[in-house]
């Protein structure tokens, strides 16, 4: 695999991987981004970011060893793929700043896939709420079923259950990390990493063993809006992170939706604001199909009443019954909030719908 990278490219991942520690000093504060500096040719990026270790980096540019890093890879167990080879993905040449080498753990053939067919980018909150998991898990589950990959940055919250999602239908979804490909983070997700790695795809413009840094979060937010036709923001306060990923979609051209969330809550006011500055409304898995693919055009595969929980069969009994929202909940026995949720995830597994603004009503007859 590590012969799809050509000399020069595999040299400036190891660079930028060398002056990672030295960028922290820079760009290491609370909003800071990446900017231009990632841009800058080899000796530029050395001298602007090195400062004592500057006669360090122009050195290593000079004495780097092609075969010995790939030997190295090798050993690892990670893939190198350069801009100049077919497998790297044509989305990230609309970045000022595409990395010149993408260190890949996993089915590297996912890259290509997200050119000819489109990815999907689910972000969030880390600090989301039941409702926000439980809608990025089934959106990325109903998506999967469709065949549509989900990208994600594997972070604790939305990140994490958008995988889980994609997993857990068997789709493909593609992580794309802050540290190195091979390096688990946070470690609470080593098993995720892991289930990503052996049916999905881990990659990152850092090399492995590297450990992520603040400013390299922001800079693998580009690359996640970049990889993907659309990005749906699932739960994000103003100042979250995640509106990085949004900018940058915005940026590209790209569709940029959100998720509705409550309005007096404050993890969900920077995407309520993106929804009342004009991004689509993604209720489910259909509405994203329907934004990538035109209305109609692409339906997901729902599942069948029988696969269901007995939570949501009661749900789906009092739906059928005519019963609103209140009378719906006191039926199934739960919490309207719980049972709003629970709603929210038979409609993306297309077994309800919405019936104007609180209604319910069943999206196909039952057997």
């Amino acid at each position: 695999m590590s012969a799809s990278c050509c000399d020069a490219c595999l040299r400036r991942g190891y660079l930028v991987g060398l002056l990672a520690g030295r960028i922290a000093g820079l760009l290491d504060r609370p909003g800071c981004r990446p900017g231009g500096l990632l841009a800058l040719e080899d000796a530029e990026l050395a001298m602007a970011v090195g400062g004592e270790g500057t006669d360090e980096a122009i050195d290593f540019l000079g004495r780097f060893e092609p075969r010995r890093a790939r030997a190295d890879l090798r050993h690892a167990e990670v893939a190198a793929i350069c801009r100049h080879h077919d497998g790297y993905p044509a989305l990230l040449r609309d970045l000022g700043d595409p990395p010149a080498t993408l260190f890949c753990c996993g089915r590297v053939e996912l890259l290509a896939a997200v050119d000819e067919e489109p990815a999907v980018t689910i972000v969030g909150t880390r600090d989301a709420s039941p409702y926000g998991l439980d809608v990025a898990h089934d959106l990325a589950r109903g998506l999967a079923a469709a065949g549509v990959t989900t990208v994600s940055g594997m972070a604790l919250g939305i990140d994490a259950a958008a995988h889980r999602g994609a997993l857990g239908a068997r789709g493909a979804t593609v992580a794309v990390l802050a540290g190195g490909p091979d390096v688990a983070y946070p470690r609470r997700h080593r098993d995720l990493h892991r289930q990503i790695r052996e049916s999905g795809l881990v990659v990152s413009e850092l090399p492995p063993g590297q450990r992520p840094y603040r400013w390299s979060f922001p800079a693998r937010n580009r690359l996640m809006a970049a990889l993907a036709r659309m990005t749906i923001v699932v739960e994000a306060g103003e100042s979250s992170g995640t509106l990085i990923t949004a900018e940058v979609a915005q940026d590209l051209g790209r569709i940029l939706a959100a998720v509705p969330g409550r309005v007096t809550a404050r993890v969900a006011a920077g995407s309520n604001r993106l929804l009342r500055e004009g991004a689509p409304v993604i209720r489910g898995a259909s509405d994203a199909l329907d934004e990538l693919f035109g209305v109609g055009a692409h339906v997901p595969v729902p599942l069948s009443p029988a696969d269901v929980d007995p939570l949501q069969r009661r749900l789906l009994d009092a739906v059928e019954a005519g019963l609103d929202v209140d009378a719906i909940c006191e039926f199934a026995g739960v919490p309207v909030n719980e049972g709003r949720a629970a709603l929210a995830r038979l409609e993306t597994r297309g077994l309800v719908r919405r019936d104007g603004l609180f209604g319910w009503e069943p999206a196909r007859t039952r057997r």
